[in-house]
């Protein structure tokens, strides 16, 4: 099946299918904002408000987290949630690029300065991770787990990328927190044969609304992690993640150059959230890395 743009608006190749194909509108700012500051009468306790403080929706840009980053070191991104229908230079882990085609996905970046010891940081990729994961399950009641560390998956399916990055500003260090779920996207748009959307799943959502619905979760997981209550989190994490218990392989960099691979049996999640292998030398904690859930 074929997409064809017309005008601002998106057509499919055969008719026949139009009325099963899910269409991806523009996020709806005003909704957006709405749920996530709360309405005139005073915010909603569970959407987050009162953590964000400027909340902005763009039909297109080049990365929503090149431009978050660019709004920190200016002094006045603090609270920002800014969200894109389209990012034409998107990357993620490793600066791998991130790409979809215009209004088949939808991109968010947030801006906060944490408390916690860099140490710890490690832990803002792991929890968007639970947050999108549930997210997506409550908005659409498509199943998602997660992949350690972050990625976001739907019947071993990468559905969602995420991004942290530090960034030093007038005020200090910031963190730019960035995801990108594909909506969707049909077969032929897929960037990877192992990706999905959530059209490929069957379902249709309001983009605001499963925007709206990961951000009151990411509240959640933020300030639990802002507060010390790492057991409760990495509680959360485990809970989400298909990961424990799986048979993997870890991919590493090695001393003075080239890579070398660690199998074992994941056993779970360390204090800063390293994912914890049984190797036959005992239990090893990697920090970094590329997994593979092995069969």
């Amino acid at each position: 099946m074929s997409r064809v743009r017309l005008q601002g608006l998106w057509t499919i190749g055969n008719a026949a299918t139009l009325a099963d194909m899910p269409l991806s509108a523009p996020t709806d700012p005003v909704r957006l904002r709405e749920r996530l500051l709360g309405p005139a009468t005073g915010p909603d306790p569970t959407s987050g408000a009162g953590l964000w403080r400027t909340v902005e929706v763009v039909a297109s840009t080049g990365s929503t987290n090149a431009d978050a980053s660019q709004r920190w070191r200016a002094g006045n991104g603090l609270g920002l949630v800014l969200v894109s229908d389209h990012q034409s230079a998107g990357r993620g882990r490793f600066d791998r690029r991130w790409q979809a085609p215009p209004g088949t996905a939808v991109a968010v970046s947030v801006v906060v300065q944490p408390r916690r010891p860099i140490l710890e940081w490690m832990w803002l990729s792991l929890l968007t991770g639970v947050a999108i994961a549930r997210g997506i399950r409550r908005a659409t009641g498509v199943d998602a787990t997660l992949k350690w560390p972050n990625d976001v998956l739907v019947e071993g399916r990468k559905i969602c990328g995420i991004l942290s990055e530090r960034v030093e500003g007038q005020a200090g260090a910031g963190c730019i927190v960035g995801f990108g779920i594909n909506v969707s996207l049909d077969m032929d748009e897929l960037p990877v044969p192992t990706a999905t959307s959530l059209a490929l799943c069957g379902v249709e959502v309001d983009k605001a609304d499963l925007v709206a619905e990961v951000l009151a979760d990411w509240s959640q997981m933020y300030r639990l992690w802002d507060e010390g209550r790492l057991e409760e989190l990495r509680a959360a994490y485990e809970e989400s993640c298909s990961t424990i218990g799986r048979d993997v392989s870890v991919l590493l960099d090695a001393p003075g150059g080239g890579r070398r691979t660690v199998t074992g049996v994941a056993v779970g999640i360390g204090p800063t959230g390293e994912v914890l292998v049984r190797t036959p030398s005992g239990v090893e904690g990697f920090a970094a890395g590329d997994v593979t859930h092995l069969r």
